[in-house]
C-alpha cells in the first residue's frame, strides 16, 4: 500500500506561493500539510488564517492543517472556515482535549491529535476511538529541516499495535525528517501518511520528489 503523502508548505517559497500550491495541485500529493505556529507553545512564528484562505483559493487538494499553538479551540472554526479538511490540535496544548477533538468533529471535517516526541502513545489510548489521524512528530515542533529521531519508529510500533488492538481507524502520520532513506522504513512499521517539507521543496524536481515518496511501498 502506497503512502498518503502531504508536502509541507511551510517550507515552500513564500515569494511565489501560488506557483508553489500550484506545483503541489499538479503532483501526486495526496494532501497539503499547513503548520500554524504561535511562538508560545513552539518557538517560531508561521502563517496564519489569511495566508491559510489564500492557500484554500489555490489549493485542489485537502488542507492538513497541523495547529502547533496553545488553547487550539479557540480557532478551530477559524481555520475551518479558512479551509481546513483536517485539523490536528496537540495533546501537550490541549486541557480539554475530548471537548477539542468533538468540536472539530462537530464541522464534518477529519480530526487529528498530534505528539512530541517526548509525548508516549499510550496517552492517546483514552481517544483513539474519537480521532482520524495521529500526526507523530518525528522532530521537535517549531522549526523546519531538523533530523530525524530515531525513535519514533519504535513508538510507531507500539500506536499501531494500540490500534489493532483497538480496532480504531486511525491513519498514522509522520511529520518531521521525512525523506526517501526513512519513508520505506516508516511505512514497514506502520505510517500511513508522509508529511515532507525541505525535502521537497529544496529538491531540484519537487514533483518528482513527491512522486518518489508516494511510490514508496
Amino acid at each position: 500500500m502506497r503512502p498518503i503523502v502531504s508536502p509541507s508548505i511551510l517550507a515552500a517559497n513564500f515569494a511565489n506561493l501560488e506557483s508553489e500550491v500550484k506545483m503541489i495541485n499538479e503532483s501526486v500529493a495526496d494532501w497539503i500539510h499547513v503548520d500554524i505556529m504561535d511562538g508560545v507553545f513552539v518557538p517560531n512564528l508561521s502563517m496564519g488564517i489569511p495566508v491559510v484562505k489564500a492557500i484554500r483559493k489555490h489549493a485542489t487538494k485537502p488542507l492538513d492543517v497541523h495547529l502547533m499553538i496553545v488553547n487550539p479551540e479557540r480557532y478551530v472554526d477559524a481555520f475551518y472556515e479558512a479551509g481546513a479538511s483536517i485539523i490536528s490540535v496537540h495533546i501537550e496544548a490541549s486541557p480539554h482535549l475530548h471537548r477539542t477533538i468533538q468540536q472539530i468533529k462537530a464541522l464534518g471535517i477529519k480530526v487529528g491529535v498530534a505528539i512530541n516526541p517526548h509525548t508516549t502513545v499510550e496517552q492517546l489510548e483514552d481517544i483513539l476511538g474519537d480521532i482520524d489521524l495521529v500526526c507523530m512528530m518525528s522532530v521537535n515542533p517549531g522549526f523546519g529541516g531538523q533530523t530525524f529521531i530515531t525513535h519514533t519508529y519504535k513508538k510507531i510500533e507500539r500506536l499501531k499495535a494500540m490500534i489493532d488492538r483497538t480496532g480504531a481507524k486511525v491513519q498514522i502520520e509522520i511529520d518531521g525528517g521525512v525523506n526517501l532513506q526513512n519513508a520505506k522504513p516508516l511505512m514497514n512499521v506502520g505510517a500511513d501518511v508522509l508529511v515532507a517539507g525541505n525535502f521537497v521543496f529544496s529538491s531540484a524536481n519537487p514533483k518528482e520528489t513527491i512522486a518518489q515518496l508516494k511510490d514508496v511501498k
